[in-house]
């Protein structure tokens, strides 16, 4: 079932143009790498997708609902429940402990303390980090800090996880490892993935794979087998 829904999306910074016309759909439990050269609007793509920034033209839509119309403070609540996002540098608070990252979003969503440290240690187990409970970030290797900040982009369980290059600060040992957990987890819950990639290796964890280039989806990478993502140039 498709649930996430892109229709001709256009942005631009300043005269510079980032999507001329993206139109993607996303499935629940479909894991979509966006790939393509440094430039080409994979960024811009997925803070639209994921309501962060409002396209200048075109809709997004979240389970037939326009999220491109909705408030910012409608969005963030979004990001807060439905949709999880995952950085680069995973973006983890210095001062708080891995259990305590890990808890916060559900802290702001309201859950009791003792609830959200119990959800918390049990994500940092299944992303394979249960002994960096009571360690802060600066005492953890990137490795151990990408998957902390992936068990809390998916502590909430939602139902997409919008991931922005998240193995490019980390070895290719430690990223194989991020990856591996995160399509596994991912799997299990039937969470949409929305992966940013310019790793050919990262983008082969996916289901299937959209080429951007110059803020267009590039239908002359994709095989001839591959479901085409829809747009057009």
């Amino acid at each position: 079932m498709t649930q996430l829904q892109a229709r001709g999306l256009v942005k631009s910074y300043g005269p510079t143009p980032a999507l001329r016309g993206i139109t993607l759909d996303i499935d629940e439990g479909e894991i979509v790498a966006v790939t393509g050269p440094s430039g080409c609007g994979k960024s811009t793509l997925l803070h639209c997708l994921a309501g962060i920034i409002r396209p200048d033209a075109g809709e997004v839509s979240w389970r037939g609902h326009r999220l491109d119309t909705w408030s910012e403070a409608a969005r963030s609540r979004l990001r807060r429940t439905e949709f999880g996002v995952l950085f680069q540098f995973g973006q983890l608070v210095p001062e708080l402990t891995a259990a305590e990252n890990v808890a916060l979003p559900l802290l702001l969503a309201g859950t009791g303390r003792r609830a959200a440290r119990t959800a918390a240690l049990t994500w940092l187990t299944r992303l394979g980090v249960a002994e960096c409970a009571d360690v802060r970030p600066g005492e953890m290797s990137g490795g151990q800090q990408q998957r902390c900040a992936t068990a809390r982009a998916l502590v909430t369980e939602p139902r997409v996880l919008f991931a922005d290059e998240p193995t490019g600060a980390l070895d290719t040992l430690s990223g194989e490892q991020v990856l591996t957990q995160l399509v596994r987890v991912a799997k299990e819950q039937h969470t949409s993935v929305v992966l940013v990639t310019h790793e050919p290796r990262i983008a082969a964890y996916a289901d299937r794979e959209v080429i951007l280039r110059d803020g267009m989806i590039d239908h002359t990478g994709l095989g001839l087998d591959a479901p085409l993502a829809g747009g057009s140039r």
